[in-house]
């Protein structure tokens, strides 16, 4: 388990020491098929278009930097001393990837039923239909909530380009605030698309702001 709050700022300073990322990158299949096969047997009536926003809300950097932050998990972490001494212990985007190299830890020593567990204990009462979907998981609106907090003369403009034939087209698409991309994601329409996108702008926005909060 120590492998898996590993930062690669710390394997930066330590030679020989490996980082997370292996485990993060297993952590995250994980946790998609698990989410996806939860919401699959759970909402047998639910169309496509619905399952795809309700697995979004819980599978993306900012839910789980909130799942890590309240498991207390940068307290354990290991990072360099650069990283920690500006904040790294409370940044998102660390916080999100630790706690799916935990998950994928978890499979690794246990097997898929005990990452299942896992998975579900921590992000199953997050999991709503869309009706019951609140604007902080409608991640277009929170980023414009948290733009016009941050930068009032600015808005969110999104770019979209798809790929493939009519039946199966995949969109990717990027935000940017101010003229500056902060965010890309992908999806089987525009509309997840441009939230995927959303979402990482919002954790790339958060992450700014604890380094600046740090620093004052």
């Amino acid at each position: 388990m120590q492998l898996a709050v590993t930062h690669r700022s710390f394997c930066a300073e330590n030679p020989g020491v490996d980082s997370n990322e292996r485990l993060e990158f297993l952590g995250d299949a994980i946790l998609g098929m698990v989410v996806t096969d939860h919401l699959y047997a759970s909402y047998p009536a639910r169309p496509e278009g619905e399952l795809a926003p309700m697995r979004a809300a819980v599978i993306n950097a900012v839910v789980l930097a909130e799942v890590a932050a309240e498991l207390g998990l940068g307290a354990a972490l290991r990072l360099g001393r650069g990283e920690d001494a500006t904040g790294g212990r409370m940044r998102p985007s660390i916080l999100a990837d630790a706690i799916e190299a935990v998950i994928g830890a978890v499979y690794l020593d246990g097997g898929l039923d005990s990452a299942r567990r896992l998975v579900l204990d921590l992000v199953a009462d997050r999991i709503h239909g869309p009706e019951e979907l609140g604007a902080h998981q409608d991640h277009k609106t929170h980023l414009q909530e948290l733009v016009a907090r941050t930068s009032p003369v600015e808005v969110p403009h999104y770019a979209v380009d798809s790929s493939g034939p009519d039946h199966e087209k995949h969109f990717r698409a990027t935000v940017s605030v101010g003229g500056v991309v902060r965010g890309r994601g992908e999806g089987r329409s525009k509309k997840q698309a441009e939230q995927a996108a959303a979402a990482a702008a919002i954790a790339d926005m958060n992450d700014e702001q604890g380094v600046a909060n740090t620093d004052a």
